[in-house]
């Protein structure tokens, strides 16, 4: 049997903004927002189906600590304990009050870090995975670059505060936090309404600072921030009946309106669009009898109250909207012949005892060679 080679699985994603769907009677218009910079994206297939200023330089605050917790988890050990250094306790702004040579495990500070918004957590984090927070801040521009593909941002340090060379965008945000939930320990920390934190410096309960946790339904994180230069900036994540929206609001004037432009998005989306899900092990066939897989799950995002055509073009999975519009193209898996299988396993078993038969006679042999026959 000819041996078919796994391909790789290339993603030739033809995706269009919400524009290019149908528009039905019942579906609101576009939010009218006070932020500078927004962009609402689906969580899963990254569709983007609102954007305002979404390629727009700006700073980023305390959302970038989504970043360094994500770099911690994925490039470091959480049972792994740091010590704090005199230079992470002196760290401005929001802390978690750590204490010089404090002993704390680094699931810890990554909970202190996206719970209660500790700069001081964030500064022990980047000294503990990197040395410094300079060269954390290296490898957190190599990580969303190479890892991610956020093109347009670049950090100075593990925490937000201002510096005028540590700037980030809507969308780059918004695959950042895409990137970032689809870890299963960063959407529990980034979701934990409150802990307990029992520290040298600081016993109490901490609660999360992103208010829609408890304000929106569905809200599963990710992070809030605020700097003077940065106004109020805001990441949120929720999910309904199986679609998942990640919402980005970038310098709003106030912390009220920034969460009031985030449900205005999260609503619209919710409203007027969904996710389609196109399962791993789905079967797909040509025309000509060939059997195909995806080999790993496929999302389209589509227009309330529209459905998905999906048809094979030679070895692509073509998926279609109800206007006939390209949604996603990807490559498939062709599947082995089962009459082939049988043929390659009949021939496998002759040489298996071709084998065995070998080995028999050569046996038998020095057998009788052992009593001069």
């Amino acid at each position: 049997m000819k041996k078919i080679m796994h391909l790789m699985l290339i993603t030739a994603i033809a995706f269009f903004t919400a524009s290019h769907f149908s528009v039905h009677a019942h579906q609101a218009s576009s939010p009218q927002l006070t932020s500078e910079a927004a962009i609402l994206i689906d969580g899963k297939s990254g569709q983007v189906l609102y954007e305002k200023n979404a390629q727009q330089k700006m700073y980023p605050a305390s959302i970038t600590k989504i970043v360094t917790a994500i770099i911690a988890i994925e490039q470091g050990n959480l049972l792994e304990t740091v010590t704090v250094s005199e230079n992470a306790t002196t760290t401005d702004g929001t802390r978690v009050y750590l204490v010089e040579d404090e002993v704390v495990y680094l699931e810890r500070l990554v909970q202190g870090l996206m719970i209660n918004s500790g700069n001081d957590a964030g500064t022990a984090i980047a000294e503990h995975i990197a040395g410094s927070e300079e060269e954390f801040a290296a490898k957190m521009n190599q990580f969303v670059r190479e890892e991610i593909g956020a093109e347009n941002s670049n950090f100075t340090n593990p925490h937000g505060l201002y510096h005028a060379d540590h700037y980030t965008t809507a969308y780059d945000m918004a695959i950042i936090a895409k990137y970032a939930m689809q870890n299963e320990t960063f959407k529990e920390i980034a979701g934990t309404k409150e802990m307990e934190w029992n520290g040298e410096g600081w016993e109490t309960t901490i609660y999360n600072h992103h208010r829609l946790l408890w304000d929106y339904e569905g809200t599963t994180g990710v992070k809030n921030g605020f700097v003077s230069q940065a106004g109020f900036t805001l990441v949120t994540s929720a999910e309904k009946e199986g679609t998942e929206l990640i919402a980005v609001t970038l310098k709003a004037p106030t912390a009220e309106i920034s969460y009031d432009d985030t449900g205005k998005l999260l609503d619209y989306g919710f409203a007027n669009y969904y996710t389609g899900e196109i399962g791993e092990d789905k079967v797909f066939e040509s025309t000509d009898g060939q059997e195909y897989q995806l080999g790993a799950n496929a999302y389209v995002t589509l227009a309330a109250d529209t459905t998905m055509e999906k048809e094979v073009d030679e070895d692509f999975l073509v998926v279609r909207g109800d206007d006939g519009s390209v949604l996603l193209e990807k490559e498939l898996i062709p599947l082995e012949d089962p009459s082939e299988i049988e043929e390659e396993n009949i021939e496998l078993n002759k040489k298996e005892d071709a084998e065995v038969e070998v080995q028999q006679t050569n046996w038998l042999q020095r057998l009788l060679s052992l009593f001069n026959f």
